[in-house]
Protein backbone atom coordinates (compact mmCIF):
# COMPACT_ATOMS: atom_id res chain seq x y z
CA UNK A 1 0.00 0.00 0.00
CA UNK A 2 2.74 2.52 1.02
CA UNK A 3 4.47 1.51 -2.39
CA UNK A 4 0.94 2.22 -4.21
CA UNK A 5 0.07 5.75 -2.58
CA UNK A 6 4.34 6.09 -3.21
CA UNK A 7 3.51 6.80 -7.06
CA UNK A 8 -0.54 7.80 -7.12
CA UNK A 9 0.79 10.71 -8.87
CA UNK A 10 3.03 8.93 -11.30
CA UNK A 11 6.59 7.71 -11.22
CA UNK A 12 9.79 8.48 -12.92
CA UNK A 13 10.69 6.38 -15.94
CA UNK A 14 14.30 5.94 -17.46
CA UNK A 15 14.52 7.72 -20.56
CA UNK A 16 16.72 6.09 -23.45
CA UNK A 17 19.89 9.15 -23.44
CA UNK A 18 19.81 7.81 -19.35
CA UNK A 19 18.09 10.66 -17.28
CA UNK A 20 14.71 9.85 -15.82
CA UNK A 21 11.58 12.02 -16.68
CA UNK A 22 8.26 12.01 -14.30
CA UNK A 23 5.34 10.13 -15.74
CA UNK A 24 1.82 11.32 -14.23
CA UNK A 25 -0.98 9.46 -13.68
CA UNK A 26 -4.40 10.33 -14.69
CA UNK A 27 -6.20 12.17 -11.98
CA UNK A 28 -8.05 11.71 -10.27
CA UNK A 29 -5.43 10.27 -7.65
CA UNK A 30 -6.30 6.77 -6.61
CA UNK A 31 -5.80 5.87 -3.87
CA UNK A 32 -8.73 8.50 -3.35
CA UNK A 33 -8.04 11.41 -1.76
CA UNK A 34 -8.92 11.70 2.27
CA UNK A 35 -10.72 15.45 2.62
CA UNK A 36 -12.36 14.25 5.86
CA UNK A 37 -11.48 15.87 9.20
CA UNK A 38 -10.04 19.53 9.83
CA UNK A 39 -9.62 19.82 5.27
CA UNK A 40 -13.36 19.21 5.55
CA UNK A 41 -13.77 22.81 7.79
CA UNK A 42 -10.91 24.61 5.91
CA UNK A 43 -12.56 23.86 2.85
CA UNK A 44 -15.79 25.38 4.44
CA UNK A 45 -14.15 28.39 5.20
CA UNK A 46 -12.36 28.89 1.61
CA UNK A 47 -15.71 28.49 0.21
CA UNK A 48 -18.10 31.09 2.72
CA UNK A 49 -14.85 33.47 1.98
CA UNK A 50 -14.96 33.20 -1.85
CA UNK A 51 -19.13 33.85 -1.47
CA UNK A 52 -18.25 37.23 0.20
CA UNK A 53 -15.63 38.22 -1.67
CA UNK A 54 -18.59 37.65 -4.77
CA UNK A 55 -20.89 39.71 -2.82
CA UNK A 56 -18.43 42.11 -1.73
CA UNK A 57 -17.16 43.06 -5.06
CA UNK A 58 -20.70 43.79 -6.01
CA UNK A 59 -20.94 46.40 -4.04
CA UNK A 60 -18.77 48.43 -6.01
CA UNK A 61 -19.55 51.50 -7.74
CA UNK A 62 -17.98 49.74 -10.78
CA UNK A 63 -17.04 46.71 -10.34
CA UNK A 64 -14.87 46.78 -13.66
CA UNK A 65 -12.49 48.64 -12.47
CA UNK A 66 -11.66 46.48 -9.06
CA UNK A 67 -11.19 43.83 -12.16
CA UNK A 68 -9.18 46.03 -13.63
CA UNK A 69 -6.62 46.39 -11.14
CA UNK A 70 -6.68 43.10 -9.47
CA UNK A 71 -6.03 41.61 -12.79
CA UNK A 72 -2.39 44.16 -13.53
CA UNK A 73 -2.00 42.92 -10.21
CA UNK A 74 -1.79 39.18 -10.81
CA UNK A 75 -0.24 39.93 -14.15
CA UNK A 76 2.69 42.00 -11.94
CA UNK A 77 2.94 39.32 -9.43
CA UNK A 78 3.00 36.23 -11.14
CA UNK A 79 5.58 37.73 -13.56
CA UNK A 80 8.12 38.62 -10.57
CA UNK A 81 7.50 34.79 -9.34
CA UNK A 82 9.77 34.16 -13.37
CA UNK A 83 11.91 36.93 -12.62
CA UNK A 84 10.60 39.95 -13.64
CA UNK A 85 11.55 43.25 -12.10
CA UNK A 86 8.26 46.01 -13.47
CA UNK A 87 6.36 46.92 -10.74
CA UNK A 88 2.43 47.51 -11.20
CA UNK A 89 3.34 51.30 -11.64
CA UNK A 90 5.16 50.54 -14.42
CA UNK A 91 3.03 48.54 -16.05
CA UNK A 92 0.28 51.10 -15.46
CA UNK A 93 2.50 53.86 -17.06
CA UNK A 94 3.74 51.73 -20.10
CA UNK A 95 -0.04 51.00 -21.01
CA UNK A 96 -0.76 54.83 -20.76
CA UNK A 97 2.25 55.43 -23.02
CA UNK A 98 4.23 57.17 -20.52
CA UNK A 99 7.85 56.71 -21.10
CA UNK A 100 9.67 56.90 -17.84
CA UNK A 101 13.71 56.58 -17.99
CA UNK A 102 14.18 53.86 -15.45
CA UNK A 103 11.13 52.18 -16.71
CA UNK A 104 12.17 47.72 -16.71
CA UNK A 105 12.80 46.16 -20.21
CA UNK A 106 10.68 43.58 -19.04
CA UNK A 107 7.22 45.37 -18.53
CA UNK A 108 6.20 44.45 -22.04
CA UNK A 109 5.94 40.79 -20.46
CA UNK A 110 3.73 42.07 -17.93
CA UNK A 111 1.80 43.83 -20.54
CA UNK A 112 1.28 40.52 -22.68
CA UNK A 113 0.12 39.07 -19.83
CA UNK A 114 -2.35 41.19 -19.51
CA UNK A 115 -3.68 40.70 -22.90
CA UNK A 116 -3.10 37.12 -22.54
CA UNK A 117 -5.69 36.86 -19.44
CA UNK A 118 -8.07 38.73 -21.23
CA UNK A 119 -8.18 37.28 -24.00
CA UNK A 120 -8.75 33.60 -22.38
CA UNK A 121 -11.29 35.49 -20.15
CA UNK A 122 -13.18 36.85 -23.64
CA UNK A 123 -12.53 33.29 -25.45
CA UNK A 124 -14.70 31.22 -22.21
CA UNK A 125 -17.60 32.95 -23.30
CA UNK A 126 -17.52 30.68 -26.72
CA UNK A 127 -15.01 28.43 -25.74
CA UNK A 128 -14.28 25.96 -22.53
CA UNK A 129 -11.40 25.58 -20.40
CA UNK A 130 -9.41 22.87 -22.84
CA UNK A 131 -6.13 22.52 -24.00
CA UNK A 132 -7.08 24.87 -27.20
CA UNK A 133 -7.64 27.84 -25.32
CA UNK A 134 -4.70 27.35 -23.43
CA UNK A 135 -2.46 27.28 -26.68
CA UNK A 136 -3.64 30.76 -27.74
CA UNK A 137 -3.29 32.43 -24.25
CA UNK A 138 0.35 30.63 -24.47
CA UNK A 139 0.92 32.27 -28.17
CA UNK A 140 -0.28 35.80 -26.52
CA UNK A 141 2.06 35.70 -23.53
CA UNK A 142 5.10 34.80 -25.30
CA UNK A 143 4.55 37.10 -28.47
CA UNK A 144 7.58 39.03 -29.12
CA UNK A 145 9.07 39.40 -25.64
CA UNK A 146 11.71 36.80 -23.66
CA UNK A 147 10.67 33.56 -24.74
CA UNK A 148 9.09 34.40 -27.85
CA UNK A 149 11.78 31.99 -29.35
CA UNK A 150 10.71 29.24 -27.35
CA UNK A 151 8.08 28.03 -29.71
CA UNK A 152 4.92 30.01 -28.47
CA UNK A 153 1.48 28.75 -28.83
CA UNK A 154 3.02 25.08 -29.26
CA UNK A 155 3.74 22.32 -27.37
CA UNK A 156 7.22 21.67 -26.50
CA UNK A 157 9.12 19.30 -28.44
CA UNK A 158 12.40 19.05 -26.50
CA UNK A 159 12.97 18.11 -22.91
CA UNK A 160 12.45 20.40 -20.20
CA UNK A 161 13.62 20.33 -16.76
CA UNK A 162 13.57 22.50 -13.18
CA UNK A 163 16.30 23.34 -10.88
CA UNK A 164 18.79 25.83 -10.10
CA UNK A 165 20.55 27.74 -12.84
CA UNK A 166 23.26 26.05 -14.27
CA UNK A 167 21.70 22.78 -13.62
CA UNK A 168 21.97 20.16 -16.46
CA UNK A 169 19.65 17.47 -16.99
CA UNK A 170 20.68 14.65 -15.15
CA UNK A 171 21.16 16.74 -11.87
CA UNK A 172 17.76 18.51 -12.18
CA UNK A 173 15.72 18.85 -9.25
CA UNK A 174 12.59 17.97 -11.52
CA UNK A 175 11.65 16.45 -14.95
CA UNK A 176 8.31 16.83 -15.95
CA UNK A 177 7.61 14.28 -19.35
CA UNK A 178 9.08 13.76 -22.25
CA UNK A 179 8.03 15.64 -25.45
CA UNK A 180 6.71 12.33 -26.71
CA UNK A 181 4.36 11.75 -23.36
CA UNK A 182 2.85 15.51 -23.51
CA UNK A 183 -0.33 15.76 -25.72
CA UNK A 184 -1.47 12.85 -23.84
CA UNK A 185 -1.17 13.71 -20.53
CA UNK A 186 -2.61 16.93 -21.38
CA UNK A 187 -5.44 14.86 -23.05
CA UNK A 188 -6.15 13.10 -19.92
CA UNK A 189 -6.14 16.19 -17.82
CA UNK A 190 -8.66 18.07 -20.05
CA UNK A 191 -10.61 15.21 -19.64
CA UNK A 192 -10.44 15.32 -16.27
CA UNK A 193 -11.56 19.16 -16.28
CA UNK A 194 -14.72 18.59 -17.46
CA UNK A 195 -15.80 15.11 -15.81
CA UNK A 196 -18.56 14.73 -13.71
CA UNK A 197 -16.21 13.46 -10.98
CA UNK A 198 -17.49 13.74 -7.45
CA UNK A 199 -14.82 16.44 -5.84
CA UNK A 200 -15.70 19.50 -4.66
CA UNK A 201 -14.90 22.57 -7.01
CA UNK A 202 -11.66 24.06 -5.48
CA UNK A 203 -10.18 20.38 -4.57
CA UNK A 204 -10.58 19.78 -8.92
CA UNK A 205 -9.22 23.11 -9.73
CA UNK A 206 -5.59 22.94 -7.00
CA UNK A 207 -5.73 19.14 -8.45
CA UNK A 208 -5.90 20.36 -12.19
CA UNK A 209 -3.16 23.25 -11.01
CA UNK A 210 -0.95 20.65 -9.68
CA UNK A 211 -1.60 18.55 -12.88
CA UNK A 212 0.05 20.94 -14.99
CA UNK A 213 3.08 22.23 -13.35
CA UNK A 214 4.04 18.73 -13.16
CA UNK A 215 3.39 18.16 -17.32
CA UNK A 216 4.80 21.77 -17.83
CA UNK A 217 3.93 21.49 -21.40
CA UNK A 218 5.58 24.37 -22.79
CA UNK A 219 9.09 25.58 -23.23
CA UNK A 220 8.41 29.00 -21.00
CA UNK A 221 5.81 30.43 -19.45
CA UNK A 222 4.14 27.25 -17.31
CA UNK A 223 4.06 28.47 -14.53
CA UNK A 224 2.12 31.86 -15.48
CA UNK A 225 -0.11 29.98 -17.26
CA UNK A 226 -0.70 27.34 -14.98
CA UNK A 227 -1.92 30.62 -12.38
CA UNK A 228 -4.11 31.91 -14.82
CA UNK A 229 -6.06 28.90 -15.41
CA UNK A 230 -7.11 28.77 -11.69
CA UNK A 231 -9.10 32.07 -11.93
CA UNK A 232 -9.93 30.92 -15.63
CA UNK A 233 -11.92 27.84 -14.13
CA UNK A 234 -13.49 29.31 -10.80
CA UNK A 235 -14.79 31.75 -13.74
CA UNK A 236 -15.95 28.90 -16.45
CA UNK A 237 -17.74 27.32 -12.81
CA UNK A 238 -19.87 30.68 -12.23
CA UNK A 239 -18.28 30.24 -8.30
CA UNK A 240 -17.40 34.12 -9.28
CA UNK A 241 -19.12 36.36 -11.70
CA UNK A 242 -15.95 38.29 -11.99
CA UNK A 243 -12.55 37.14 -12.58
CA UNK A 244 -11.08 38.81 -9.02
CA UNK A 245 -9.39 35.51 -7.32
CA UNK A 246 -5.62 35.88 -8.05
CA UNK A 247 -3.12 33.95 -6.27
CA UNK A 248 0.15 34.96 -7.01
CA UNK A 249 0.54 37.08 -4.14
CA UNK A 250 0.10 34.25 -1.90
CA UNK A 251 2.49 31.60 -3.86
CA UNK A 252 4.84 34.34 -4.31
CA UNK A 253 4.80 34.66 -0.38
CA UNK A 254 5.08 31.50 0.38
CA UNK A 255 7.18 30.32 -3.14
CA UNK A 256 9.63 27.61 -0.96
CA UNK A 257 6.51 25.83 0.26
CA UNK A 258 4.36 26.11 -2.94
CA UNK A 259 7.46 24.15 -4.86
CA UNK A 260 7.80 21.98 -1.79
CA UNK A 261 4.41 20.93 -2.01
CA UNK A 262 4.05 20.64 -5.24
CA UNK A 263 7.03 18.66 -5.74
CA UNK A 264 5.85 16.19 -2.80
CA UNK A 265 2.92 15.56 -5.07
CA UNK A 266 5.01 13.94 -7.29
CA UNK A 267 7.61 12.30 -5.17
CA UNK A 268 5.69 10.54 -2.23
CA UNK A 269 2.03 11.58 -3.97
CA UNK A 270 1.11 13.76 -0.97
CA UNK A 271 -1.95 15.16 -3.57
CA UNK A 272 -3.29 15.97 0.16
CA UNK A 273 -0.71 18.17 1.80
CA UNK A 274 -0.79 20.06 -1.49
CA UNK A 275 -4.62 20.88 -1.54
CA UNK A 276 -4.60 21.71 2.34
CA UNK A 277 -1.47 24.25 0.56
CA UNK A 278 -3.83 25.51 -2.07
CA UNK A 279 -7.44 25.90 -0.26
CA UNK A 280 -5.65 28.09 2.49
CA UNK A 281 -4.57 30.32 -0.78
CA UNK A 282 -7.44 30.88 -1.57
CA UNK A 283 -9.09 31.47 1.80
CA UNK A 284 -6.43 34.14 2.61
CA UNK A 285 -6.24 35.80 -0.70
CA UNK A 286 -10.05 35.92 -1.14
CA UNK A 287 -10.28 37.46 2.38
CA UNK A 288 -8.10 40.43 1.81
CA UNK A 289 -8.98 40.97 -1.48
CA UNK A 290 -12.94 41.45 -0.10
CA UNK A 291 -11.17 43.78 2.29
CA UNK A 292 -9.89 45.57 -0.40
CA UNK A 293 -12.68 46.08 -1.84
CA UNK A 294 -14.07 47.52 1.42
CA UNK A 295 -11.19 49.89 1.58
CA UNK A 296 -11.99 51.13 -1.87
CA UNK A 297 -15.12 51.80 -0.95
CA UNK A 298 -13.84 53.89 2.00
CA UNK A 299 -11.13 55.56 0.00
CA UNK A 300 -14.02 56.76 -2.79
CA UNK A 301 -16.46 58.36 -0.59
CA UNK A 302 -13.52 60.34 1.41
CA UNK A 303 -11.77 61.87 -1.61
CA UNK A 304 -15.71 62.60 -2.90
CA UNK A 305 -15.86 64.81 0.30
CA UNK A 306 -12.56 66.10 0.06
CA UNK A 307 -13.12 67.41 -3.76
CA UNK A 308 -16.68 68.44 -2.78
CA UNK A 309 -15.23 70.28 0.43
CA UNK A 310 -11.74 71.44 -1.87
CA UNK A 311 -12.37 72.72 -5.18
CA UNK A 312 -15.55 74.92 -4.63
CA UNK A 313 -17.00 75.49 -8.65
CA UNK A 314 -14.58 72.70 -10.05
CA UNK A 315 -15.65 70.20 -7.84
CA UNK A 316 -17.52 68.90 -10.81
CA UNK A 317 -14.56 68.35 -13.28
CA UNK A 318 -12.65 66.95 -9.89
CA UNK A 319 -15.26 63.80 -9.42
CA UNK A 320 -14.92 63.15 -12.99
CA UNK A 321 -11.57 63.13 -12.86
CA UNK A 322 -11.25 60.69 -9.40
CA UNK A 323 -13.72 58.39 -11.67
CA UNK A 324 -11.37 58.36 -14.15
CA UNK A 325 -8.51 57.57 -11.53
CA UNK A 326 -9.35 54.42 -10.68
CA UNK A 327 -9.07 53.37 -14.54
CA UNK A 328 -6.06 55.50 -15.42
CA UNK A 329 -4.17 56.07 -11.50
CA UNK A 330 -1.04 56.58 -13.99
CA UNK A 331 -0.95 59.67 -16.14
CA UNK A 332 0.37 63.15 -17.04
CA UNK A 333 -1.67 66.64 -17.63
CA UNK A 334 -2.56 66.09 -21.46
CA UNK A 335 -4.19 63.04 -20.36
CA UNK A 336 -6.36 64.93 -18.74
CA UNK A 337 -6.44 68.03 -20.92
CA UNK A 338 -8.29 65.48 -23.32
CA UNK A 339 -10.58 63.68 -21.40
CA UNK A 340 -11.88 67.15 -20.10
CA UNK A 341 -11.61 68.66 -23.35
CA UNK A 342 -10.42 71.59 -21.37
CA UNK A 343 -7.00 73.49 -21.76
CA UNK A 344 -3.68 72.47 -20.60
CA UNK A 345 -3.47 75.50 -17.92
CA UNK A 346 -7.44 74.12 -16.62
CA UNK A 347 -6.10 70.66 -16.60
CA UNK A 348 -2.93 71.40 -14.79
CA UNK A 349 -3.91 73.62 -11.97
CA UNK A 350 -7.20 71.20 -11.64
CA UNK A 351 -4.35 68.55 -10.95
CA UNK A 352 -2.33 70.73 -8.95
CA UNK A 353 -5.32 71.29 -6.46
CA UNK A 354 -5.64 67.38 -6.39
CA UNK A 355 -2.47 67.06 -5.12
CA UNK A 356 -2.80 69.13 -2.67
CA UNK A 357 -5.51 67.69 -1.34
CA UNK A 358 -3.18 64.68 -0.69
CA UNK A 359 -5.32 62.38 -3.13
CA UNK A 360 -2.53 62.62 -6.40
CA UNK A 361 0.97 62.78 -6.15
CA UNK A 362 3.82 63.55 -8.79
CA UNK A 363 6.22 61.06 -9.28
CA UNK A 364 9.06 62.19 -11.73
CA UNK A 365 10.13 65.05 -9.23
CA UNK A 366 10.43 67.12 -12.76
CA UNK A 367 9.10 70.60 -13.88
CA UNK A 368 8.00 69.42 -17.37
CA UNK A 369 6.99 65.92 -18.30
CA UNK A 370 5.62 65.35 -15.11
CA UNK A 371 3.18 62.10 -14.07
CA UNK A 372 1.18 61.72 -11.15
CA UNK A 373 0.29 58.54 -9.57
CA UNK A 374 -3.55 58.19 -7.76
CA UNK A 375 -1.13 56.48 -4.87
CA UNK A 376 -3.93 56.24 -2.00
CA UNK A 377 -5.62 53.98 -4.54
CA UNK A 378 -2.78 51.90 -5.90
CA UNK A 379 -1.54 51.43 -2.15
CA UNK A 380 -4.29 49.19 -1.88
CA UNK A 381 -2.90 46.77 -3.91
CA UNK A 382 0.98 47.07 -3.41
CA UNK A 383 0.55 46.76 -0.01
CA UNK A 384 0.91 43.38 2.32
CA UNK A 385 -2.83 43.11 3.99
CA UNK A 386 -3.28 40.37 6.59
CA UNK A 387 -6.78 40.44 7.54
CA UNK A 388 -8.74 38.26 9.93
CA UNK A 389 -11.78 36.03 8.93
CA UNK A 390 -15.01 37.25 10.55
Amino acid sequence: MIHRAQHRAGSYQPQPTGYRAFIPRPLPPDPPLDLAGEFQRLLSRADRALGRLDGSIQTLPNPDLFVFMYVRKEAVLSSQIEGTQSSLQDLLAAEANILTPDQPRDVAEVVNYVHAMHHGLKRLSDLPLCNRLILEIHERLLAGVRGGRLTPGELRRSQNWIGPQGASLQDALFVPPPPAEVASALGAWERFLHDSVDLPTLVRIGLAHAQFETIHPFLDGNGRIGRLLITFFLCEQEILQRPVLYLSHYFKQHREEYYHRLQAVRDRGDWEGWLEFFVSAVLSVSIEAAETARRILVLREDHRQRITEGLGRAAANGHRILERLFERPVFNVAEIERYLSITYAGANSLVSRLTELGILQEITGQKRHRVFRYGPYLDLFSETQRPTEK
